[in-house]
């Protein structure tokens, strides 16, 4: 998933998109330490999109706080 994908969605997308993320990655995780997983790049992969989630919470999350402090 690209930064611009995860920009463009809503905080409660997100919300919703990060918890199948983690759900996903800790699955791969099983599989891969049961039965090694033929392509182990995936876990990367959803390691990276969590990773993106987060940070665009995070930053929506600052720009919030930031707007009632002007306030």
């Amino acid at each position: 998933m690209k930064p611009k994908v995860i920009r463009e969605m809503s905080t409660g997308e997100l919300r919703e998109r990060l918890a199948e993320e983690k759900k996903q990655l800790q699955k791969l995780k099983l599989n891969h330490a049961v039965s090694p997983l033929e392509n182990p790049v995936k876990i990367q992969a959803y390691r990276k999109i969590v990773a993106r989630i987060n940070t665009e919470l995070r930053t929506r999350e600052i720009q919030e706080i930031k707007k009632l402090k002007v306030n």
